[in-house]
């Protein structure tokens, strides 16, 4: 008699993954054999879980992550990739992500670098962190874009609430005098804040030489690669391999 208000006040409140459980519980012959503490026990849980699961859409479609199916779970660690599994699972533990700290992932072309980028990204959402996926040429332009219509600080300050930003196919042309700086005033935002991850085709060696300017080059890789986790991916194009399994 007094389940129809009580579903109301549920959903004014809203707590649906409480009211959803409370109707599976009604629905059910085998609650009568639960206890009081049982049965809120299992509406509080199925609350907890409704929630978290709602929080990891919303960050996962913030993050616009351009694998959406990037998971760890599904890295290939195909001999010739010198992919090391007890390192991806300690990045799995995004304990790099509380502290700080940066990742690189480099190599040729089709090795996988923007997928592992975005498996790493994904596993961030899933342990509460809030991750941003651009590609290089966009994420600059974007940046141009505000700088001329006046949200620039705007859009800086956003990106360095980001707990995880993904830079992906960086470095494949050279870089323009206002990207080195916008480059600079980004990861000065975030150094020692919030963490970033880098991919591109050149080794971190030549870094410096690619970005041009001694002085921008020598601060844009200290403020990412002293304190960073170096992934160098190899072996054949894996778009090739796909290629000629279908």
């Amino acid at each position: 008699m007094l389940n129809e208000p009580t579903a109301t006040k549920l959903a004014h409140m809203r707590l649906q993954g409480m009211l959803d459980a409370w109707k599976e519980q009604q629905a059910s012959a085998d609650t009568g054999q639960l206890s009081f503490d049982e049965r809120f026990a299992l509406l509080v849980d199925a609350e907890d879980l409704y929630r978290e699961n709602r929080r990891l859409q919303r960050y996962l479609r913030e993050a616009k992550l351009k694998i959406s199916g990037a998971c760890i779970e599904d890295i290939n660690y195909a001999t010739g990739r010198h992919l090391d599994r007890a390192r991806i699972r300690e990045l799995a533990s995004c304990r790099w992500i509380a502290e700080r700290q940066n990742v690189t992932i480099t190599g040729a072309t089709g090795v996988g670098k923007t997928y592992l980028a975005c498996a790493l990204a994904q596993q961030a959402c899933r342990r509460g962190h809030r991750a941003v996926y651009r590609r290089a040429s966009r994420f600059f332009d974007e940046l141009t874009l505000a700088r001329a219509d006046g949200t620039y600080e705007r859009l800086l300050s956003r990106l360095c609430r980001i707990d995880l930003l993904v830079i992906d196919d960086w470095g494949l042309t050279p870089m323009k005098a206002q990207e080195r700086r916008d480059l600079l005033e980004v990861l000065e935002d975030r150094y020692a804040a919030r963490s970033t991850i880098i991919t591109g085709q050149i080794p971190t060696t030549n870094w410096h030489e690619h970005i041009g300017e001694p002085t921008l080059a020598d601060a844009i890789c200290d403020r990412v690669l002293h304190n960073a986790h170096k992934i160098l991916l190899k072996g054949p194009s894996r778009r090739k391999e796909k290629k000629t399994t279908t």
